[in-house]
């Protein structure tokens, strides 16, 4: 997939290092997000879905 990506990128008039640089960066975001997302634990996970229930029940107790 990346060879057709960078063999259209060739054939552009203007191709410049900028756009496969930005490919690559916005590439290796997802991949390094999706590798961190599979190696965190369960227990991590169900803390980070119940913040918005913990914050709102801490708000009100402290009014």
């Amino acid at each position: 997939m990346f060879k057709f990506i960078k063999q259209y990128a060739e054939k552009m008039d203007h191709a410049q290092v900028y756009p496969m640089i930005s490919l690559v960066i916005f590439f290796l975001f997802f991949v390094v997000l999706l590798a961190y997302v599979k190696k965190m634990s369960k227990t991590h996970s169900s803390e980070l879905a119940n913040i918005p229930f913990t914050e709102k029940e801490e708000s009100t107790n402290i009014l």
